[in-house]
């Protein structure tokens, strides 16, 4: 039995699949649509994922998110095949096909449910896509990342199961990160949509749409730092990320502990120095400003951020830096408090967020520097909204 690769390529920013029309010059399943794909040649199939991925579409930055179990596909007439599946994230939007393909498309997953596919790519493709469990365990990625993943979750949902199955994914899908306001508003604003297909459609339409607020907000901090010299963050957060892509300002991570998201923050961002969480009062003391990111924005105006955060703002109080929290407006709850998430470190059960309160932050959003009055308008919008699915 030949065993090959099936590897989805995703564009996370905007929950697209790029999908390729198989041509002539392929041996089997001419004119259907498929991912990438080829034939298992070493004992590593990631190894002959990452190959493939490189030779059918020229794309060589693409990020590993995680693999499926394999299983059997049986033709009668092209003989059965151990289909080995992948998943892959790449920001990358310009593709060089070679021969083996004649067309290729980006386009949200459940247009598999509508296509002449390759046999069983909706099954293969079921076991990479993220879940409400992916989306309950993700403790590496920050909350707009982790929000699309979810919308993901309920548009497959949608299109699969119906609508009824739908707005139970939605209830799901909040309660299993209720930290992460962002998540629960752009979960509960698509599920408000009324019908299988409005629910889909929208779900789908919202992941761009919130990648879009996040970078509006980000280009207002970003403006902010246009004369600074040293940038104090935390944590991780592609909003902050974006913030700070086109500064030319010193940038300092502190590791962010427990979880060491930090680390690998100021890795991909190519940040000048990582220091222990111990020395970062002394960094934001010689800053210009420390700028971090948000898990959610209470309805009172207080931030609910990584811990650490707290202690980043009083020392930044202390000495007279700005303390700027860059969010969309999703990210505002619509409640006062918020259930905290532990985990386990040295031996304890630590928190993972913490409550920074109104009077020590500079909240930017979309629509520019917010007040509490603001805050507390949006936070009735959001409960209203969630209103609904119960």
């Amino acid at each position: 039995m030949d065993k090959v690769v099936t590897c989805f390529v995703r564009d996370p920013r905007r929950g697209e699949l790029l999908l390729l029309r198989r041509s002539d010059e392929t041996g089997s399943y001419t004119g259907r649509w498929g991912g990438v794909s080829g034939y298992v040649e070493c004992d590593d199939e990631r190894k002959d994922t990452e190959r493939e991925i490189r030779e059918e579409t020229g794309i060589r930055d693409a990020s590993f998110v995680r693999r499926g179990e394999a299983f059997v596909v049986e033709d009668d007439e092209h003989g059965d095949w151990r289909v080995h599946p992948f998943l892959y994230d790449t920001e990358a939007r310009d593709i060089d096909t070679n021969y083996e393909t004649e067309r290729a498309d980006r386009c949200a997953p459940t247009e598999i449910l509508r296509r002449d596919t390759v046999p069983r790519l909706w099954d293969s493709y079921a076991r990479v896509a993220p879940s409400v469990e992916t989306v309950a365990e993700d403790d590496v990625h920050g909350s707009s990342y982790v929000a699309a993943r979810a919308l993901e979750v309920l548009r497959d949902t949608a299109a699969v199961d119906g609508f009824g199955e739908a707005c139970e994914t939605a209830r799901r899908l909040i309660d299993a990160r209720p930290s992460m306001a962002v998540l629960g508003n752009r979960v509960a604003r698509a599920a408000d949509a009324g019908s299988t297909d409005g629910i889909e459609e929208k779900a789908h339409a919202a992941i761009a749409d919130g990648y879009r607020a996040d970078r509006r907000a980000a280009s207002g901090v970003a403006e902010r730092l246009d004369d600074a010299d040293r940038v104090v963050t935390l944590s991780r957060s592609g909003t902050v990320a974006e913030a700070l892509g086109d500064v030319t300002a010193s940038v300092t991570v502190a590791e962010s502990l427990p979880g060491g998201e930090g680390v690998v923050f100021a890795d991909e961002i190519d940040a000048d120095r990582v220091v222990p969480d111990a020395c970062v009062a002394g960094e934001v003391r010689n800053s210009d400003a420390v700028v971090v990111g948000a898990d959610a924005v209470l309805r009172d105006g207080a931030v609910v951020n990584k811990v650490g955060s707290l202690a980043v703002a009083l020392t930044a109080e202390r000495f007279g830096v700005p303390f700027l929290v860059v969010a969309s407006t999703d990210k505002v709850s619509p409640d006062d408090g918020y259930r905290n998430e532990y985990v386990g470190y040295e031996g304890a059960r630590v928190p993972v967020f913490e409550r920074v309160a109104p009077d020590l932050v500079t909240l930017v959003t979309e629509e520019g520097e917010i007040t509490e009055d603001e805050v507390r308008d949006t936070a009735d919008e959001h409960g209203h909204r969630r209103e609904g699915l119960r």
